[in-house]
């Protein structure tokens, strides 16, 4: 039987037509949805976690001598916590030639049907440039270019123990992430992608807020189940002074 051979190759730092542009793309609603929806689960996950941070669109540079060369991640994993120039200080950039600033654990790009090519054909590169450790491109409404071998539901990029830099998946889902020690799987009829503890998703890590809500709920359920057995107690005196 053949195999397929795995090709690697080296990536430049930086290449002609890999800076970034000046104005901001328009997004479409799926797409922010899809967003906003990963930030908030990888949010909750990190709360307790205290040298992890979470970022939207925070500007990734690598390369000091063009700094116009980076990538934007629609959400990222950081850690160690990127270190501010001076206390109080907004974090605007992970600078990786700065002291303790680290490329991204993982990246994630919600393909745009605007440039769809983007994160097909680019994207992929300068992650493996930047350092990134692991890169999901999560393509919601099919938009990738036939041209690029698309279009993929999701696929992982992830980084080799020899410092590869190659894709691992492409499918519908769900994929695991070595990162996250989790899977990546497609729901909502493939218009969102959640994280969950099994590939079958039934173990499904919340934001915040559902969290919030779910032990709200687990508190109200209890106290309800102990009205109930004091209810019970009762009528079972009630029973017995009664001679019942």
């Amino acid at each position: 039987m053949l195999r397929a051979a795995r090709v690697v190759y080296d990536v430049p730092r930086s290449l002609p037509g890999w800076e970034l542009p000046e104005e901001t793309m328009p997004e479409s609603d799926a797409h922010d949805e899809a967003v906003e929806l990963l930030k908030a689960i990888l949010a909750w996950w990190a709360h307790g976690r205290g040298d992890v941070q979470i970022a939207r669109n925070l500007a990734i540079r690598w390369e000091r001598s063009a700094p116009a060369v980076g990538v934007d991640p629609d959400v990222c994993v950081l850690s160690p916590r990127p270190t501010k120039a001076e206390s109080g200080d907004v974090l605007t950039s992970v600078r990786t030639w700065l002291p303790g600033h680290a490329p991204p654990r993982l990246a994630i790009e919600v393909v745009s049907e605007t440039n769809p090519r983007k994160d097909y054909a680019i994207a992929p590169d300068k992650y493996a440039a930047s350092g990134t450790e692991e890169l999901w491109v999560f393509d919601p409404l099919l938009a990738g270019p036939r041209t690029q071998g698309g279009p993929h539901r999701l696929q992982i990029w992830r980084r080799d123990a020899e410092a590869g830099f190659e894709r691992a998946y492409a499918g519908d889902g769900p994929a695991y992430s070595p990162m996250l020690g989790a899977y990546a799987v497609v729901v909502d009829d493939g218009r969102k992608l959640r994280i969950s503890a099994t590939s079958d998703g039934n173990d499904l890590w919340p934001t915040g807020e559902e969290a919030e809500r779910a032990a709200k709920e687990a508190e109200r359920a209890a106290k309800e189940a102990a009205l109930a057995r004091v209810r019970e107690l009762e009528a079972m005196l009630a029973g017995g002074e009664r001679g019942d």
